[in-house]
């Protein structure tokens, strides 16, 4: 079977990440919750941090809208728009501030060719078409016995995990621009800058949680593909 609580490996590999990722995501929730409730000295919000990171480095033509649902905050290439939570976009809160600006980061890397999101951009299609199949195509392949299928599914599979990790240095830069340009901007005072890294660096495990997850997937089902031969 592919998935199964009893192989050594799902309890050695998969399950502490799985474990790992759910942490992580209660870590962000709990500090974005935090965080919400301290509010900036000067009174700026999410669309105001976004939009000012924007014009410090030059990029004037992204829009920024209000989108619904909560840290459903993304910045979209395809329209060029920044859309943000409504616990966001009006917020005057040191959470908002820090997760607007990051996504401002993601606006400036599209614009400066930042190397690392054009290539998570270029894959995207490939990784979707494995996020999509590569399970299928894995089980139909144990199923039939069929190793080549298996390994089609394998490689697919393994499109995500490329996905993922190009997608750490991508996440990790727009946060460090993020507080580099809140910072120099003078947006947020030291204390309250020093609360929007601590949502910055939870929000980055969410993203080290995934990989792993991925990660120790792929590791398990090269094993069990090897045992099978």
């Amino acid at each position: 079977m592919l998935y199964t609580p009893f192989d050594p490996l799902y309890l050695i590999l998969v399950l502490p990440a799985f474990i790992f990722s759910l942490w992580a995501q209660a870590m962000v929730s709990g500090r974005f919750k935090k965080y919400s409730a301290q509010r900036t000295i000067n009174g700026v919000t999410g669309a105001d941090a976004a939009r000012q990171v924007m014009e410090r480095a030059g990029v004037h033509n992204v829009q920024i809208e209000r989108a619904a649902g909560n840290l459903s905050d993304h910045y979209d290439p395809r329209t060029n728009v920044i859309r943000l939570s409504e616990n966001v976009y009006d917020t005057a809160s040191v959470a908002a501030v820090g997760v607007a600006a990051h996504e401002a980061g993601h606006a400036i890397q599209y614009a400066s060719s930042y190397a690392p999101i054009r290539l998570r951009a270029a894959i995207i299609p490939v990784t979707n078409i494995g996020s999509k199949l590569s399970v299928p195509l894995i089980i139909i392949g144990m199923l039939l016995e069929m190793t080549g299928l298996i390994n089609i599914g394998i490689i697919l599979f393994g499109t995500v995990v490329v996905f993922q990790l190009i997608t750490l240095p991508v996440e990790f830069n727009a946060s460090r621009r993020a507080v580099s340009s809140l910072s120099q901007t003078g947006l947020l005072n030291d204390d309250e800058l020093s609360g929007s890294k601590k949502v910055l660096s939870a929000a980055a495990l969410t993203y080290i949680g995934a990989l792993a997850v991925s990660l120790a997937q792929l590791i398990r089902l090269l094993a069990v593909s090897r045992r099978r031969r």
